[in-house]
């Protein structure tokens, strides 16, 4: 989740990790997965561990709201946490009228599998031999050409015959959810239990996720001026994990021989599956939060202590059959834990100065720990596959103690981090209203981190905001304008520093990478120093980031049809941010990580919302929300005008989400037409050979001739929600669309680019079973010689670049109240509301891929990602 944009170009993990929002529930902030365990992996893929989005253990039928804070006037209080934005997730309030209820609610359902059109070896010979009677004469197109084993022999029926392979893939999915709810009490003392369990079953690859949670709260108020207040949330996450062999590869860094991808034959494929049955992939998550609030109240003057803490702890255990690695079996352990602590104290005191003059004047402090830690070990080779864990010797009589006796200790590599942050805030609010027309808030506060250095550990940041209601100044008396307000916010928020080296000053770290695994700074448990180094040069005088944020907002509603209407303009500029700048390799880094990187974020938040009709037994209520952002890198360090990492170009004025790409403008049909000594990094261009633009008329492409294009992210995006309610009856839909985004079919480039990828050792290479899918129109792209040296289907142009822009209708939801129906159990039955729905029901796109919702931050759609199903259930609420 990107709010009002991204504060720093999307290079990694690391980055999408440093531009996420705070999410608090219930007032605590909570914790998520940090990136340094990327550290240990060869590939920037999914995270070691278990990698299960937190959000998922957040209990929908407990919520009462949900807000999201994106003006600084908001988020202020939050401090360094709230950079990015928050979502203020609150549960549903204690009942304190005597009485005790209990709530049940509950549904069952199914995900629909898709319909997919299969192809098999016969097809793919069609394909490829259209390249073949282009440019070879004899189907070879030079000695060294060998075609793949597994598309010569048409007589071969594995990959040949019937290609019926989905059913051992796809399948429907049961869906089901349970969970009631008890609470009660009165004004002195009250309570609430909840529990509950679901399983969301996956329509590929048998993926699921069982979730079970349980919460306990108690508010209580011995004296008149003393409340306490405490709650605890405990929830258990099962998943089981898809088996593409992208991921699994990556993670193993391992590549087997790959000249035989998956059979589409299910007799096939399901003994491959049988063979990946005999291991397993346990993936568990265990999750606690739990808070304790004193409050002291004394006629104004208010005192409240905080105590929050939110922990999780994931475990990841695996184990692959030798058959499925060329007789090389593989075993990994992972268990790691994200722990938060807090404690914040506030007084706030409510001064009525006279009839028209308020103030209300707090000050806080909070105190925060932060604690990220990981064990993980894997290994290959084990003796057998009947022992499918990583043995350690017991005895601590024997030399051996401790050391490995399952798999040979040479090939067991071992990995053990933590990484700390500690926070100290000081602040202090100011709230002016002037007879409920013009009220003004001013924030201080300092910050303190244990990942800024010494010489600049705090952070002074202040926020302004104010908002003048034009209904009490000008129309208060009439009985049109419900509300009519105009607010400004000014502020800024410190932006911490994600690791704890840079706390540090100068260090490296050395890798001994020796059999292609990332092993760190040792070889055999002696220590070793090697170059380059891993991580950049890390000097002195590097200052907090900070992010400076504007906002303009209008805000208008009438009493007629429950019209109402806001809009946001907001400016947002993060500064001093750091960024690694190739440097130094004469002292064996890498890069020099330095200060300096700015970045602009520009755009409005527009709402409105009408109720059409609005009869005494029908009403219909539309709401339409729309957002929009444009981003701009401002400056580099030094002064830099551009800096090049990787396959990305950033340039200051320009957007951070671009793609840096050759501009395609068709095929050179003939030697003829190739511009004399055209060539493309010194390559000659020839026939067949893609027609890429030479923007700067120099007769030769390189580097200097790609140029920015399209977006990473969306420019526009948002969604309509509609609800209309006839008598008991109410229907609710939603539609979501995001619009201005492109991607790279990276799935189609890797199809073409079959000579260049077939029987490689890389991740481009890998044919997962959905490789024998049709997917995409392949006669949109022109047919270029794919042993040219040139490489014509490379990503980095523009032939792959698609608009991915879509409208989704994401729910629809039909339900029915029959509490009416039972009124003579009125005492006994509070509500009964049944329901069916129907998520992702319908997307517009022009995009030929699978789905564009579900490609990720980098753009580039591989194809290897789950689809989102279609889901139907059906649902009962009762509350007694």
């Amino acid at each position: 989740m990107f709010f009002r944009g991204i504060s720093r170009p999307l290079l990694s993990e690391s980055d999408v990790f440093q531009n996420q929002p705070l999410v608090v529930i219930d007032g605590v902030p909570m914790i998520g997965e940090h990136p340094f365990a990327y550290a240990v992996q060869s590939y920037d893929l999914e995270r070691i561990g278990p990698a299960t989005n937190l959000l998922t253990n957040i209990n929908i039928d407990l919520i009462e709201s949900i807000e999201v804070l994106k003006d600084v006037a908001a988020t202020a209080l939050y401090g360094p946490n709230a950079a990015h934005g928050v979502i203020v997730v609150k549960t549903k309030a204690y009942k304190a009228d005597k009485t005790n209820r209990i709530a049940v609610n509950m549904y069952t359902g199914f995900a629909q599998k898709p319909q997919v059109t299969t192809i098999n070896g016969d097809f793919e010979n069609k394909f490829r031999q259209q390249f073949y009677d282009l440019y070879s004469s004899n189907g070879q197109y030079d000695e060294g050409d060998s075609y793949p084993l597994y598309l010569s022999d048409s007589l071969n029926i594995n990959y040949f015959g019937k290609s019926d392979w989905t059913d051992s893939y796809y399948s429907n999915a049961l869906l089901h959810n349970i969970n009631a709810n008890l609470s009660g009490g009165g004004p002195r003392a009250n309570f609430q239990f909840m529990a509950g369990s679901s399983q969301d079953k996956g329509v590929a690859d048998h993926t699921k996720l069982n979730k079970y949670y349980a919460l306990f709260g108690l508010n209580m108020k011995p004296l008149k001026w003393m409340t306490f207040t405490t709650q605890a949330n405990i929830n258990r996450t099962d998943r089981n994990r898809n088996r593409n062999l992208r991921d699994r590869f990556a993670q193993m860094a391992y590549f087997p021989d790959l000249s035989a991808p998956l059979a589409p034959n299910k007799l096939i494929y399901d003994d491959y599956l049988s063979l990946y049955n005999k291991g397993f992939d346990n993936n568990k998550i265990n999750l606690a939060q739990a808070f304790a609030n004193l409050q002291l109240d004394f006629g104004n003057l208010h005192f409240l202590s905080t105590g929050m803490v939110d922990y999780n702890e994931g475990y990841r255990d695996q184990f692959f059959h030798s058959k499925l690695m060329e007789n090389n079996s593989f075993a990994s352990n992972y268990n790691g834990f994200n722990q938060r602590a807090l404690f914040e104290n506030k007084i706030y005191y409510d001064w009525k100065i006279n009839e028209k003059n308020n103030l209300n004047l707090l000050v806080g402090n909070t105190l925060q720990w932060d604690t990220y830690r990981y064990n993980y070990a894997y290994a290959y080779k084990g003796v057998n596959d009947f022992i499918k864990v990583n043995l350690l010797e017991d005895d601590s009589n024997l030399e051996n103690y401790l050391n490995p006796i399952a798999f040979p200790r040479e090939l067991v590599f071992k990995f053990i981090d933590r990484t700390r942050h500690n926070m100290v805030s000081f602040y202090g609010k100011a709230t002016y209203d002037y007879d409920q027309k013009l009220e003004t808030s001013l924030v201080l506060r300092t910050d303190g981190s244990s990942n800024a250095q010494p010489d600049s550990r705090w952070l002074f940041t202040p926020s302004l905001s104010s908002k003048w209601n034009l209904k009490n100044s000008y129309f208060q008396s009439s009985d049109r304008v419900k509300n009519m307000a105009a607010r400004l916010s000014l502020g800024r928020i410190g932006l911490p520093n994600t690791f704890d080296d840079v706390a540090q000053g100068p260090n490296y770290v050395s890798q001994i990478g020796y059999t292609g695994n990332q092993i760190v700074a040792g070889y055999n448990g002696m220590a070793a120093l090697v170059r380059p180094y891993e991580s950049g040069w890390v000097g002195y005088n590097l200052p907090w980031a900070y992010t400076d944020q504007g906002n303009l907002g209008f805000d208008f509603a009438t009493y007629k049809n429950s019209f109402f209407v806001s809009v946001d303009f907001y400016l947002k500029q993060t500064k001093n941010q750091m960024i690694g700048i190739p440097a130094f390799s004469e002292y064996g880094y890498k890069s020099n990580n330095q200060p300096g990187m700015d970045v602009q974020n520009a755009g409005i938040d527009f709402t409105i919302g009408i109720d059409p009709v609005k009869r005494d037994n029908f009403t219909w209520s539309t709401v339409l929300n729309i957002s929009h952002n444009q981003n701009k890198l401002k400056a580099l360090p030094n002064g830099l005008d551009q800096l090049i990492l990787g396959n990305s170009l950033l340039q200051v004025g320009k957007p951070l989400d671009q793609y840096w790409l050759l501009n395609n403008e068709g095929l050179y049909q003939s030697d003829a037409e190739v511009p004399l000594g055209m060539t493309y990094n010194g390559i000659a261009i020839k026939a067949g050979d893609p027609m890429w633009k030479d923007q700067n008329g120099d007769n030769r492409i390189d580097d200097l001739d790609r140029t920015l294009q399209g977006h990473k992210l969306p420019t526009v995006f948002g969604n309509l929600s509609n609800r209309l309610i006839y008598g008991n009856w109410d229907l609710n839909f939603n539609l979501y669309f995001n619009l201005g985004r492109k991607v790279i079919n990276q799935e189609m480039a890797n199809r073409f680019d079959f000579i260049n990828n077939e029987g490689s050792r890389n991740l481009d290479a890998i044919k997962e079973i959905t490789f024998w899918e049709k997917r995409g129109d392949y006669s949109k792209y022109p047919l270029y010689n794919p042993w040219s040296t040139v490489m014509p289907y490379q990503l980095d142009q523009d032939l792959f670049l698609e608009n991915a822009s879509f409208i989704k209708l994401r729910s629809v939801t039909l339900g029915y109240n029959f509490t009416e129906l039972l009124n003579g159990n009125k005492d006994r039955i509070k509500n009964v509301y049944a329901y069916v729905s129907a998520n992702n029901l319908l997307t517009l796109t022009s995009y030929s891929g699978v789905d564009p919702e579900i490609i990720d931050y980098t753009g580039y759609d591989n194809g290897a990602t789950m689809r989102i199903p279609r889901m139907y259930t059906l649902g009962v609420k009762f509350d007694f």
